[in-house]
């Protein structure tokens, strides 16, 4: 039942009674509430406006509302609270506060806690038991003119010489430490906006099943019988029916006062922001997104800024996606992705993570779960498979050089297709899954981007794009940017229609191709064929891709969530190795998507020329991006580029390109000799260091067979879970 509904069904009538026991004061309403008699408690700062928009909640809902400081502590000492803060002090008083809170019980009101209740641990406690707090997180700068105008100037804790500012941010960890919801104020938010929010949240938080999760291949009524969670489809990566997830009631639409408060946030407190608004409660408590966020975007990125965006030339810009410790566009999930993995793991279970990479994913991925400690990496572990002749020298070298634990890479000698092909085969064979289970105790999953925990934080750079932009006035909020990304697998591009979906501006997504143009002829034609369609290595190999999962998303996005018309069309892809979009969704799918290809020479002359015009160096995949960019912008509004990977990791096409001659055999020296030539970007510090710790060593290759993947498989479980050590 929803929150209103409920409500209209309830008794109009309350009974709220008032015990004078000693020194303990009940509050208790017969009246049905949201939560089954639980309190709404409104956490925040001085100034947020909890006692008003209290008042307005309790209304709406026809429940008694209680503001702490004049119903509880006035009443129990007899006296103003300011006046109780002189006699005793800030440091006593906040004692005495939390010890009268610890004393009060309530069930089934509006609580408008103090500013400074969660300062004290054990009144936050006992309120918790009975109670969901909900976080007003209101603009600090909206706060101290609140406080200007009641006139103000300092509050419980705030030292001499401390300035407002500064105690406000002090007690934000507090804050943070015992929210149940967030409710994010944005700038010049009304009291009556603000308590639709919390009925919104609220709202929310109840109805838990209803923030689930199909297949593209399976409709709403085929599934009524079971509910898929956040936490499910994290573990489970691929559905049963070989179709890929998608939240079922797609992405909230965010207001545009919060994107304007969120422009000058750090990349983190954006991420949790925007993931917090993806992502249930009762899944990730907002309290261990938070941690895991800022674990996952910190000190292991060489910028501060996370994924800096910066001038290029005329009306291009560029994201730069390479800052993490594997210098790929793939860090920004995959730092996060191995915590979400490791919080939803069920008990009792070992998990084996297959990953096919056609580059990037591969090391992003090892890094990533090599992060994880304790009991979460003991019961993981990761297997790679890439292509032995698709992935540059310094990409191998990367993925290689993770030896150490569970983790281990392994080549085909084949091409990507095989590999993501092979993996989504082991995921779809029962038998197999079902003896790896038994006999070993492990679950296979994976973090490709199939795998909704890899797609979903890449929708957070896509907006942390285009508010940068905003911020370095470049545009206004709501002015259109287009944006061009080197498109293999199309995660990346479905995370920017995601973030398109959410509010962010985006005009057009442009999709740009290597000569491997598959994905760029179907937008143009909206045929997918692979017959006669062998795959070309490239310069660029990480979007040497032929069968591109994530537009499967796509389509059954374009198509109104027909799952039906998806499971028809990949179903005949498998069968006979083509299929037509039909003609009414061809022009529908033009409106998101532009998309143009690129050839190897069109590549190389980008990056000589760029180089040769600012002293910029592109990798591979950026000059992709840049030449269709070129090509299909029509100039009136900025372009970025999605830079999606550092020169370093292409270095032997990059001196190529700029016609260097006596290029050194060793990567290390390779690496230094470009950036000696190069204006920027600088060279990256973990590519460089993985580069001197580890060197070359060998690695195994296995021939391009079903089963002797499937071997692998079983060996690397074997030597994971069951060898003593």
């Amino acid at each position: 039942m929803g929150l209103f509904s409920g409500i209209q069904l309830a008794s109009r009538t309350a009974r709220c009674h008032l015990c004078q026991l000693s020194t303990s004061k009940s509050w208790f309403s017969t009246k049905f509430t949201p939560l089954g008699g639980k309190n709404i408690l409104l956490m925040g700062p001085p100034g947020a406006g909890k006692t008003t928009v209290g008042k307005i909640v309790a209304l709406k809902l026809g429940l008694p509302a209680i503001d702490v400081d004049d119903d509880v502590l006035e009443t129990m000492w007899k006296m103003p609270v300011a006046a109780k803060l002189a006699e005793v002090g800030g440091r006593r008083f906040l004692e005495e506060e939390g010890r009268t809170l610890c004393n009060f019980s309530a069930s089934g009101c509006i609580i408008s806690l103090t500013g400074s209740n969660p300062l004290h641990a054990e009144a936050m406690q006992h309120m918790k038991q009975n109670g969901l707090v909900v976080y007003l997180d209101v603009d600090s700068e909206d706060i101290i003119e609140r406080l200007g105008r009641m006139k103000v100037n300092r509050i419980v804790g705030q030292e001499e010489g401390v300035s407002m500012r500064d105690i406000l941010l002090f007690r934000k960890q507090f804050y943070e430490k015992w929210l149940d919801v967030r409710v994010f104020c944005g700038r010049g938010d009304t009291v009556e906006e603000v308590a639709e929010k919390i009925l919104r949240a609220v709202e929310r938080y109840q109805e838990h099943d209803e923030e689930t999760y199909v297949s593209t291949r399976c409709g709403g009524s085929e599934l009524s019988d079971r509910k898929t969670y956040f936490s499910d489809v994290v573990i489970e990566g691929l559905a049963a029916d070989g179709g890929l997830y998608v939240p079922k009631k797609g992405f909230q639409k965010v207001p545009k006062s919060e994107w304007l408060r969120l422009i000058s946030m750090s990349y983190p407190e954006k991420a949790s922001v925007l993931l917090e608004k993806c992502i249930h409660p009762l899944d990730v408590s907002a309290l261990d997104l938070r941690n895991m966020v800022f674990k996952a975007y910190g000190a292991n990125f060489s910028s501060e800024r996370v994924a800096p965006v910066k001038h290029l030339v005329e009306n291009q810009y560029v994201q730069e996606l390479f800052h993490g410790p594997t210098a790929s566009f793939k860090d920004l999930a995959l730092q996060l992705m191995p915590q979400l993995f490791a919080h939803c793991l069920p008990p009792m279970c070992n998990f084996l993570i297959l990953v096919a990479t056609s580059g990037d994913t591969g090391s992003a991925v090892l890094s990533g779960f090599s992060r994880l400690s304790g009991t979460d990496r003991h019961r993981t572990s990761v297997l790679v498979f890439f292509p032995e002749e698709g992935v540059s020298q310094i990409q191998k070298l990367q993925m290689t050089s993770f030896r150490e634990g569970n983790a281990r890479a392994v080549s085909v000698l084949s091409d990507f297709d095989f590999c993501q092909k092979s993996i989504k085969r082991m995921f779809g064979e029962s038998g197999l899954t079902g003896h790896l289970a038994v006999e070993y105790g492990t679950v296979l999953s994976t973090a490709n981007s199939i795998n909704w925990a890899r797609l979903l934080p890449q929708v957070v750079y896509h907006s942390s794009c285009y508010l940068d932009l905003c911020r370095d006035g470049v545009v206004n909020f709501g002015e259109p940017v287009d944006v061009c990304i080197p498109t293999g697998n199309f995660g990346n591009a479905m995370s920017a229609l995601y973030a398109k979906q959410m509010g962010i501006p985006l005009r057009k997504v442009i999709c740009a191709s290597n000569h491997n143009r598959v994905v760029a002829d179907f937008i143009t034609t909206g045929r997918y064929d692979l017959q006669d369609r062998p795959l070309q290595l490239s310069h660029s190999p990480a979007i040497d891709i032929l069968k591109s999962s994530n537009l499967e998303r796509f389509i059954h996005h374009v198509s109104d969530r027909s799952s039906r018309l998806v499971k028809d069309l990949f179903t005949r892809l498998d069968t006979q190795k083509h299929f037509q979009l039909p003609e009414h969704l061809l022009g529908k799918m033009q409106q998101e998507v532009q998309a143009g290809w690129c050839s190897e020479d069109d590549c190389l002359a980008a990056i000589q020329s760029l180089h040769t015009q600012t002293g910029y160096l592109m990798d591979t995949h950026t000059a992709v991006a840049k030449v269709v960019a070129d090509r299909l912008q029509d100039g009136s509004c900025p372009t970025v580029l999605c830079s999606t990977a550092h020169y370093g990791k292409f270095a032997p096409a990059v001196f190529k390109a700029l016609q260097i001659q006596n290029v050194p055999q060793d990567p290390t020296e390779q690496l230094k000799e470009l950036e000696a030539a190069a204006s920027g970007p600088e060279a990256h510090r973990e590519m460089m260091k993985c580069l001197r710790e580890r060197g070359r060593r060998g690695h195994g290759v296995c021939q391009a067979d079903y089963s002797v993947l499937v071997e692998e498989v079983e060996s690397m479980i074997q030597d994971s879970f069951l060898k003593v050590t």
